[in-house]
């Protein structure tokens, strides 16, 4: 009777952290007391690939969000006035990923989707607590369409390809 060899996942997270993280009030303390309302706040996210081992199918995936939020200028102000920055937070979070068995022409859509979709709910909390310790409340990201990213990414790429 042979021994049949463990099953080896075809995506393992081997480790996942925060790469970056940084958080900053640039109008502090006045902002604390001109602030009424709920700041507007801007999002934006990115996904980065880097392959550890050129010999190995083992990859660092980092998703990087910003956290901006704004108070529009007050009514009457000049037509040039710019937004206040409330806050920044930008965060950059990672894992190391091992992809076992799968086919070159499919590793993309794993390390651009399920990977990212993965780390979110960690970078999420992060992003929520940092803003409120901050004194505001918390940055709460929505759900996040991974395949649209990855498709807008695709085309965008595609573009470029066409345009050189």
């Amino acid at each position: 009777m042979s021994e049949a060899a463990p099953a080896v996942a075809p995506l393992v997270l081997n480790i996942q952290y925060t790469k970056d993280l940084s958080f900053e009030v640039p109008n502090a303390p006045a902002i604390y007391t001109i602030l009424r309302s709920a700041p507007q706040v801007n999002i934006n996210l990115d996904v980065q690939v880097r392959k550890l081992e050129e010999d190995q199918t083992v990859f660092e995936v980092t998703l990087a969000a910003r956290a901006e939020a704004t108070l529009p200028p007050a009514e009457g102000a000049k037509a040039d006035e710019k937004p206040m920055v409330v806050f920044i937070a930008d965060i950059a979070y990672a894992g190391i990923f091992t992809l076992n068995g799968i086919p070159d022409n499919q590793q993309e859509p794993i390390l651009l989707v399920e990977c990212p979709r993965l780390l979110f709910p960690f970078a999420r909390n992060i992003l929520a607590d940092v803003t409120r310790d901050g004194g505001f409340p918390p940055v709460m990201l929505g759900p996040i369409d991974f395949v649209g990213l990855w498709q807008a990414r695709a085309a965008q790429n595609m573009k470029t390809v066409a345009n050189a």
